[in-house]
């Protein structure tokens, strides 16, 4: 049976009022005049291409843990998003990737959509691990192409001046791996070389890579000069305000993920991210010396950091659910639209969630 929502509804980028017939796909927006302040405003779901885990489940713990983090995050609005694996020997990213398999091939009720992998790690630099485990080498194109066999390898992080990994830019791109640049300590000239390969864009920007000085601007200095799509982590705590304002008025694409762990949507405690183990306290996630590792962040919180720092709804959606769509080639979700996937919000009016389809289903 369809259903219908009244709402003020966020169309081409403008709030409207109108009215969406919809059951698993949208079949109608029936424009009814401009906004009206008594009713709720209805958004895209998020899409979120940087996921670790939630809900106390790693997405390297095999089992039913991708799951677990597909109903976490559905929970917070992430309708759609990529799982992410952290570096580890091929055996353990095997397991995982044949793990998230059955959860891939099919969306289980109040479950997120899982659209596939962002592989980030492990050909990184050893310099630039961040929170990662130290098990940094080589890309064989290879041991990519039997992974992306199993569930579809939709990003892939590395860091282009190591190991000779300019060398697979263009191949990773022709397979329709998105090529992002992080994890690395290469210079501004590296970053430049990378995106002319093919490199799109950046993993957690600021975050784990050669900084900016003025007479040696590293990578960030590449990114904010050229880039045209960076993921950025608005937790507040792993980039500063001022940074994320920076890097809105250089990136015309800037989007933005949680970077979340398995901590995500539960107490504060220890829990495991990848082969680390990790504590959540006062809203972050740190190995034990201190290290942010990941985050705890949601996407709904997400938006509102976003609009505590002056965007406005319609341009932080956009961050959160068309760019990243457009980005990763899909046509069918981030934007509110006959035909595409009911996978919407409904905005109470202190931005928290009141309702939520993913697919036509309410959550």
């Amino acid at each position: 049976m369809n259903k219908t929502l009244h709402g003020n509804i966020l169309v081409n980028g403008s709030f409207i009022e109108a009215e969406i017939e919809f059951s698993d796909k949208i079949h109608s927006i029936k424009k009814l005049g401009p906004v009206n302040s008594k009713l709720s405003k209805i958004i895209p779901g998020f899409i979120d291409l940087h996921v670790h885990g939630g809900g106390g489940a790693d997405i390297m713990e095999n089992g039913n843990a991708a799951e677990t983090i597909s109903r976490t995050h559905a929970r917070f609005g992430t309708t759609s998003f990529l799982a992410t694996t952290m570096t580890a020997p091929f055996i353990d990213l095997e397991k995982s990737f044949l793990a998230m398999k059955k959860t891939f091939s099919s969306r289980g009720k109040k479950e997120a959509r899982l659209l596939g992998v962002h592989l980030e790690g492990p050909f990184i630099s050893s310099q630039k691990l961040g929170a990662q485990p130290d098990f940094a080498r080589a890309a064989t194109l290879k041991e990519i192409e039997k992974l992306n066999m199993i569930v579809p390898i939709k990003t892939l992080t590395l860091a282009p001046e190591v190991f000779n990994h300019m060398d697979i830019i263009k191949d990773l791109s022709a397979m329709n791996i998105m090529v992002q640049i992080g994890h690395t300590n290469g210079s501004y000239e590296d970053g430049v070389k990378a995106l002319a390969l093919g490199a799109k864009s950046f993993t957690h920007l600021f975050n784990a890579m050669s900084t900016f000085h003025h007479r040696e601007p590293g990578m960030v200095g590449a990114a904010l000069a050229h880039a045209n799509h960076a993921e950025l982590i608005p937790d507040l705590l792993h980039v500063h305000p001022g940074a994320i304002k920076a890097a809105l008025r250089s990136i015309p694409n800037l989007y933005f993920v949680t970077d979340a762990t398995s901590a995500t949507g539960m107490p504060d405690g220890d829990y495991k991210l990848g082969s680390h183990i990790v504590h959540k306290c006062l809203g972050g996630v740190r190995l034990k010396d201190g290290t942010l590792a990941g985050s705890a962040l949601t996407m709904d919180q997400a938006l509102r950091n976003l609009i505590s720092l002056g965007l406005s709804i319609a341009e932080a959606s956009k961050r959160l659910s068309q760019i990243p769509a457009e980005l990763i080639g899909l046509n069918d979700r981030g934007i509110i639209k006959e035909q595409n996937y009911s996978d919407l919000l409904v905005l109470n009016d202190d931005l928290t969630l009141k309702e939520i389809y993913i697919e036509g289903e309410m959550i």
